[in-house]
């Protein structure tokens, strides 16, 4: 018979979840907050803790880190009805056995103990809470083992390779993991491997000295260096070209940095690698080395596509409205979780962003996103090596759209703000603000015989 101290303020759940206990053959200790549970820890020695996280004396994460930091700490499995990101990933790192939601089942429970009975892992030093910035917004069951394995990783040096579609939050991950992790006090350098021509992108990642080519007039550090002692994010790197994926095997295998020009140096940095590419078959058609990809995924992460985790819409909404001032009306909810979002998280935010900005009223409804059924496909297109990625998202095509008719408006209308709004149908005051952000030119009211208060 095992003994297992269950930790939980509500009392009604307390007493359910000891009689569960019991019934599967083991002895249930009860404690009403953290105090008392470090107590009966001391003096009982259990064999596994079932632990809330909001309590009113002593927050589980404390109650955690001080059992986890005992020379013998036993399993501790957090069970909250108010998961989040940041207490999931902050768990996790301080060494929680598992990180569930409440209610759990019967053989959820069962299943639950047996594992945290079989192991016994060893006991984890104290460390600084993370922030509670929970950036990282997703409920799902997919994204609830993202932030765990996040949790798992964030204080080794392990090297991360993260996959998914474009707008999935492959960066986000990068930036989580860093910031939860015990490099958060140094830099965090993301680098677009795709966006920088090949023969600039060496000089990019590993620096060069004064005079190594043509138009070198001083020493560069470059991105390993910039970010020794903290983490570096080398994004899109399946569309590296292979001489330069060499070069990064090497640096991976032996942690040592040669500048264009210049001598090798050690460098200590933590590398995390992205990609919307399916490298497997990369590897197989001969465009990606299969000894760097086994380096890359050390601890791999796949993200999952948001029409994948369509329960997740409306939490990434709220996250995104909220600086706006806006909310989502149930209708609008419902319209956004049956949208495919081919363009991901990055598509739905411009989307809100968008809405917000066209939208009369505080709660935003389904007509608000009628933009939507405007989008030529619905469907992510597959890539040439059958990666399924978005060739271009629809805020991008709806800002060029904008931009085209904004700037026709205008000329149509000799540059009066006044009139061109009136053909477009938007009020001066927003014509005048996306004319801004696209970079078109707007006359002065007084040059073209405009009223100030022209509406």
């Amino acid at each position: 018979m095992s003994t297992i101290l269950v930790v939980d303020d509500d009392a009604a759940l307390t007493e359910a979840l000891a009689e569960t206990v019991a019934d599967l053959g083991h002895r249930p200790l009860l404690a009403a907050g953290g105090e008392a549970a470090l107590a009966l820890a001391a003096s009982a020695a259990p064999d596994a803790v079932l632990l809330d996280l909001r309590m009113p004396d002593l927050d589980g994460i404390a109650v955690l880190r001080r059992l986890r930091a005992s020379p013998a700490p036993a399993p501790v499995a957090i069970l909250t009805a108010h998961a989040t990101a940041a207490n999931t990933i902050d768990a996790m790192r301080l060494g929680a056995f598992d990180h569930l939601t409440k209610p759990i089942g019967r053989d959820a429970l069962a299943d639950l103990l047996a594992r945290m009975l079989r192991a016994r892992p060893p006991a984890a030093p104290a460390l600084e809470q993370a922030t509670d910035e929970d950036a990282f917004i997703g409920a799902s069951a997919a994204m609830r083992e993202v932030q765990k394995t996040i949790g798992r990783v964030a204080d080794t040096d392990a090297t991360v390779l993260v996959t998914g579609e474009t707008g999935t939050g492959k960066e986000v991950v990068a930036r989580a993991i860093h910031r939860h992790g015990r490099r958060a006090a140094g830099a965090f350098v993301a680098v677009n491997c795709a966006a920088i021509p090949a023969e600039l992108l060496e000089s990019t990642l590993f620096g060069h000295v004064r005079g190594a080519f043509t138009g070198a007039v001083a020493d560069r550090a470059g991105a390993f260096h910039e970010a020794a002692g903290g983490t570096l994010l080398l994004d899109e790197i399946g569309d590296m070209d292979t001489a330069m994926q060499a070069k990064i095997l090497r640096i991976l295998q032996e942690r040592v940095v040669t500048p264009v020009g210049g001598r090798a140096a050690a460098v200590d940095v933590r590398i995390v690698a992205a990609t919307h590419r399916d490298l497997p078959a990369r590897v197989r058609e001969g465009r990606f080395r299969e000894d760097l990809f086994y380096r890359l995924s050390v601890v791999p992460v796949a993200l999952p596509a948001l029409r994948e985790r369509p329960g997740d819409v409306a939490l990434l909404a709220a996250h995104f409205l909220r600086p706006l001032g806006r909310r989502l009306g149930p209708d609008a909810a419902a319209r956004l979780a049956a949208h495919p979002w081919p363009g991901n998280v990055r598509e739905l935010r411009n989307a809100l962003q968008r809405a917000a900005v066209l939208a009369s009223g505080e709660e935003l409804r389904a007509d608000d996103f009628d933009f939507l059924d405007a989008a030529p496909d619905t469907a992510p297109d597959a890539a040439p090596d059958g990666a399924a990625v978005a060739p271009d998202d629809l805020p991008a095509a709806v800002a060029r759209l904008e931009a085209r008719m904004i700037a026709s408006a205008l000329h149509e209308a000799g540059g009066n703000r006044a009139a061109a709004a009136r053909r477009l149908g938007i009020h001066r005051q927003l014509l005048y603000a996306k004319a801004r952000r696209y970079g078109l030119t707007v006359q002065p009211a007084e040059e073209v015989g405009e009223p100030d208060d022209a509406a």
